[in-house]
């Protein structure tokens, strides 16, 4: 459904030292910043970019997006949490753990903010 997530962040070397922390915990390469100065990770066909705006006006977060990233276990969205809060993001939401999600499903959900303030969720399905 979807060939990339961009976001913007004003302090493109914050948002380099947390993301590549953060996603390299769940096994995900390195950003590479390319020839306009945007950081991109690309993992099992997905991309995320981060990126100035390019209007020239200071990036923001969005009030209510969330952007999630699969965990292969519990382990590994707990990894992710330390080492995002490590590299300058915040805690939010309640502390990593088990939530009942719709339809009776259950998930493991870690909550970071990045240092532009954008929503981040690690998120592992747990298996009955």
């Amino acid at each position: 459904m979807f060939t990339h997530v961009m976001l913007g962040a004003d302090d493109m070397d914050a948002a380099k030292t947390f993301y590549d922390a953060a996603l390299g915990a769940l096994g995900i390469p390195e950003g590479v910043v390319d020839e306009r100065g945007r950081l991109i990770y690309a993992h099992d066909g997905g991309r995320l970019l981060i990126t100035r705006p390019i209007n020239g006006e200071p990036a923001s977060c969005a009030n209510g997006g969330t952007i999630g990233f699969h965990a292969k276990s519990p382990e590994m969205a707990d990894a992710w949490h330390a080492a995002g809060l490590a590299h300058g993001g915040t805690a939010i939401e309640d502390p990593p753990g088990v939530r009942e999600a719709t339809g009776g499903r259950r998930l493991y959900l870690a909550y970071l903010r990045d240092p532009s303030g954008n929503k981040l969720c690690a998120v592992h399905p747990v298996r009955a």
